[in-house]
């Protein structure tokens, strides 16, 4: 059987929610996977992040690297086709955004997961709200209480428990864009 065979119930027994304490080797993850990736895109990439929980200090979150790489759209075919041939996995792909999936295999999670975002430049929503939790520990610390109470109440459906986060990262964007300016 292959993943894109199961079906959702199956694919959310085997890839569950787990949650651990920050770390410091997430960034180095990422810093090794940022390398693969701007070797593997080069001149295509406008701008490469670590964001998600993980770029997040002191908080508990899935043990899951997202990165997220804004390009010239006008490029994302080849983009896609690159990611296609070197083993990332495409997840989801609309009018402004490809996400792809690294480390999901069929026994589980592999050693290092990672979710890529490619987006347009500037699209960068997800800088602003790196930036303001990393800069407002109470605020960070408000969004994994968040976190652990939408785990606990919708665990196993991650589409819920992802809906359920929308508005409270709305709102630190929201403060966050007002707060930097044009950082991004």
């Amino acid at each position: 059987m292959k993943l894109k065979d199961m079906t959702i119930d199956e694919l959310w027994d085997l890839f569950p929610i787990t949650f651990v304490d920050s770390n410091t080797k997430f960034k180095n993850i990422y810093l090794e996977e940022e390398q693969n990736l701007k070797s593997l895109l080069g001149n295509f990439v406008k701008r490469i992040n670590h964001i998600g929980s993980t770029s997040i200090k002191n908080i508990k979150t899935k043990p899951i690297i997202d990165i997220l790489i804004e390009i010239d759209f006008d490029n994302k075919s080849v983009v896609k086709e690159i990611l296609l041939n070197n083993n990332y996995l495409l997840m989801n792909e609309d009018t402004n955004k490809i996400s792809f999936n690294k480390g999901y295999t069929i026994n589980g999670y592999a050693d290092k997961v990672f979710h890529i975002h490619i987006k347009k430049y500037g699209d960068c929503d997800e800088l602003y709200f790196r930036d303001y939790l990393n800069d407002n520990i109470d605020k960070s610390k408000e969004y994994e209480k968040l976190k652990l109470e939408l785990y606990n109440k919708y665990k196993p459906n991650r589409d819920l428990y992802t809906k359920g986060k929308t508005q409270f990262v709305k709102k630190i964007v929201s403060f966050a864009k007002e707060k930097y300016k044009d950082r991004y």
